[in-house]
């Protein structure tokens, strides 16, 4: 059973999983900083051309099973239309509520 979006405490990381749903890029970026990294499986990536392969272009999709770390660390069902759906872990640092990095992989 997934946790509905309105219920993750991380009002940044719940703004970063709307837009990610919502395929839209200008409140993705908006909800991060201009600086922001992140990480896939351990292996850092450029952001922008991550998340266009692997969010935006295949209709990549975030169902929450679980949230720790006061909303900061997500246990979710991925799926996009490259690799289908797979269990995926997301951890987020946020400062100044923005989302200066995440680190995603498989759970």
């Amino acid at each position: 059973m997934s946790i509905q979006l309105a219920k993750l405490s991380e009002p940044a990381v719940r703004d970063f999983v709307a837009a990610v749903n919502a395929h839209d890029r200008t409140a993705f970026r908006a909800v991060l900083t201009p600086d922001a990294t992140m990480s896939d499986d351990g292996t850092e990536r450029d952001l922008d051309e991550w998340t266009e392969r692997e969010i935006f272009s295949s209709h990549g999709h975030l169902d929450i099973d679980k949230e720790k770390a006061g909303g900061r660390s997500l246990i979710a069902r991925y799926s996009n239309d490259t690799w289908g759906e797979m269990r995926t872990r997301w951890d987020f640092v946020v400062e100044g509520g923005k989302v200066t990095r995440f680190e995603t992989g498989q759970a």
